[in-house]
């Protein structure tokens, strides 16, 4: 299938702790979700915010089983407005406490990957369990892989070998203060791999103080931003041209003198 990626980000609002105000939030921005698109990518733990500042037990009472409340109203709204939609929550399987990531399609099938790098200088490794495997999804013609904000910072995991993804989602909580390091490593990761990269930041204020400004782009694979913001609303636009990505790749097949293992 040869069929362009019609992308909608929303870099949305977090309440931190309130699922219910912010499930109640995303269900009126999909609302406004153009009817053409293909993919709706949320922020990291959009229905929770990040949890800054909070022992393993207060974070295991947001938690939720991947037959939860959370996506359950997630499958409801891709079926509803006939579109993907991904993001991460607060999951907690025997026991143990993830922050994964999911991949929706409207037709109810499912993928799921946990965070493989924990965010040590906020505690996230005393309360998460890390992944072990990278998330990749085929959909509709496009093979597409994810990661969970610090993940960006690690080449090595994001590293696309022979053109195995042809986009990258990464979904974050990335603070204001470190937000010239978001915004220079997208387009880096997105120049090494030869692939899009799709990057939906939060906005809000966490538990600790730290403000997230929604920093979140389409980069394509020369690095170049290809988003187009809506005026008057947080969401935003790409179209993924599968045309451009094939003739880019084979014009300039840097991929085929990657390192393939280390």
């Amino acid at each position: 299938m040869n069929k362009d990626l019609n992308v909608c980000l929303v870099p949305m609002q977090i309440d931190w702790d309130d699922k219910q105000s912010n499930i109640q939030r995303l269900e009126k921005i999909m609302d406004q979700v153009h009817p053409d698109t293909d993919l709706v990518i949320l922020p990291e733990t959009f229905s929770t915010g990040f949890p800054v500042g909070k022992d393993k037990e207060a974070v295991r009472v947001l938690a939720e089983r991947n037959t939860g409340a959370t996506i359950d109203k997630i499958k409801e709204l891709a079926a509803r407005h006939h579109t993907a939609i991904a993001g991460s929550f607060i999951a907690d399987t025997g026991g143990s406490l993830y922050n994964r990531a999911f991949f929706i399609e409207p037709s109810g099938d499912e993928y799921f990957e946990d965070k493989r790098h924990l965010f040590t200088m906020a505690g996230e490794d005393k309360i998460f369990s890390r992944g072990y495997s990278r998330m990749g999804v085929r959909f509709r013609g496009w093979n597409i892989a994810m990661v969970i904000c610090y993940d960006i910072r690690f080449p090595i995991w994001c590293r696309n070998r022979l053109n195995e993804y042809d986009a990258l989602i990464v979904v974050a909580n990335w603070p204001l203060v470190r937000v010239d390091a978001w915004n220079k490593l997208l387009p880096a990761r997105a120049i090494e791999n030869l692939s899009y990269i799709c990057a939906v930041n939060c906005m809000g204020t966490d538990n600790k103080g730290f403000v997230y400004d929604g920093s979140s782009a389409v980069i394509d694979f020369k690095g170049k931003n290809v988003s187009v913001p809506v005026e008057n609303s947080n969401l935003i636009y790409a179209r993924l041209c599968r045309q451009k990505l094939d003739d880019f790749r084979a014009k300039f097949p840097a991929w085929r003198d990657a390192d393939l293992e280390m």
